[in-house]
């Protein structure tokens, strides 16, 4: 879940809010942070309840019904091979300020055939293997970092964090739903649910644990960045940390920013495709989606070989058609819409069990948090702009007329559980 989070967004969006938002700018992340608590409470306490693979479709799915299931799995899944698509776009950028070649269309096609390759060779193999990439690159990533952060404290300028004017509370919306790129997909670690042990104590642990670093380390990372460049740290959009890394280094720190760069964002995307396909294979299985090829499982390995070459594959198009921003901020709102739903899932759990059940987490303050969840992720929709919330809406209504013409047939038929 730590690996997912710290991917391509804390190595680019610093320089982004601190132009929008200046030294108030950290008071964004303690927004998304706030949020991403929220939700992943929610989902801690679904969660735990509902622990087979599939994650956030299979609670959606369980609690709220086939429709909203059928919902959740595909924004979903447009959102997490959105920001797939953006994070491999970011990486095959650091590769082309690095390596002496010209980045042409085919070439940059090329890299992202390769990456999206062997990611899925490696977790077709199992989820043993994609769980050992995951745990080497999470450390490989936040070394650089945490060496970033120390070497940066002797070096802060703490006339530069002086907050003298805050800006409107539209300001923080608009940058605060940017900026919530970097807090998403913790959730995804979720959807191999079906294969952890001890789900009930181990997921709401890991949730907690992987918020609590993850905002720590991006706070004391944007403080570090604007601390030692000031104001001039928003003329940095495209490697806002390497700047700093150059600043407090020279030119041998900048190259190892990079490299460190490089290995976050390939480390997001490996545990995408460890996680993801999960997702898509419970919706074929459960058949909410109208096909039953992507459940089918490896006959060696155990593993859903189909949904895992067809997500990374779709991941490869996306790459190569999208760009960052575009992909960045599509992937949030269709994100944020599936967080919705997952308020509304604690809500009516509870009203499905009363009585907690036996060994699962429940969120102390009754529905408060599901509620202040729901209320907050309208505030950060709003922040949407008029074409950009005619887009979602318009892909709502396609998903809709999809449902009741093809998977509603389906569902009427499939066994009840």
């Amino acid at each position: 879940m730590i690996n997912i989070m710290i991917g391509a967004g804390i190595f680019v969006l610093p320089a982004i809010v601190a132009e929008g938002l200046g030294p108030a700018s950290i008071f964004a992340y303690l927004i998304c942070g706030i949020l991403i608590s929220l939700v992943m409470l929610c989902f801690a306490e679904v969660g735990s309840v509902i622990t087979d693979d599939g994650g956030v479709y299979a609670y959606l799915d369980r609690t709220l019904g086939d429709f909203f299931g059928f919902k959740a799995a595909t924004l979903f899944l447009l959102g997490a091979m959105s920001a797939d698509a953006a994070v491999a776009n970011a990486l095959v950028d650091i590769a082309d300020s690095l390596l002496p070649l010209e980045f042409t269309k085919a070439l940059r096609g090329l890299f992202f055939f390769l990456i999206f390759g062997v990611l899925a060779f490696i977790n077709i193999r199992g989820v043993k293997s994609g769980i050992m990439m995951v745990k080497i690159i999470t450390i490989a990533k936040l070394a650089p970092l945490v060496v970033l952060i120390l070497i940066a404290t002797g070096e802060i300028n703490f006339a530069n964090l002086a907050i003298h004017d805050m800006p409107p509370i539209r300001e923080f919306g608009e940058m605060s739903l940017i900026l919530f790129f970097a807090f998403m997909g913790s959730e995804t670690g979720l959807s191999i649910n079906g294969e952890v042990r001890n789900t009930q104590k181990t997921i709401p642990r890991a949730i907690l644990l992987a918020i609590s670093i993850a905002l720590i380390i991006y706070m004391l990372i944007h403080g570090a960045a604007l601390g030692v460049l000031g104001p001039s740290l928003a003329q940095f959009n495209e490697n806002p940390l390497g700047e700093v890394a150059n600043h407090l280094l020279g030119p041998v720190g900048l190259t190892l920013m990079i490299i460190g760069a490089g290995v976050s964002m390939f480390g997001n995307l490996s545990s995408e495709i460890l996680s993801v396909p999960r997702v898509l294979f419970g919706a074929s299985r459960d058949r909410v989606i109208p096909t039953k090829i992507f459940s089918r499982i490896h006959p060696k390995f155990a593993t859903p070989y189909v949904a895992i070459i067809a997500i990374a594959g779709v991941d490869f198009l996306l790459a190569t058609f999208g760009g960052f921003k575009q992909l960045a901020i599509f992937s949030t709102a269709t994100v944020l819409l599936v967080y919705f739903g997952m308020a509304i899932a604690v809500i009516r759990l509870r009203k499905q069990h009363p009585v907690k059940p036996a060994k699962s987490f429940r969120i102390p303050g009754a529905f408060t948090v599901p509620i202040l969840t729901g209320i907050v992720i309208i505030w950060f929709l709003s922040n949407l702009t008029r074409k950009e919330m005619l887009a979602m809406l318009g892909v709502i209504a396609i998903l809709t007329l999809i449902y009741f013409i093809f998977v509603k047939k389906i569902n009427a038929n499939k066994p009840q559980t």
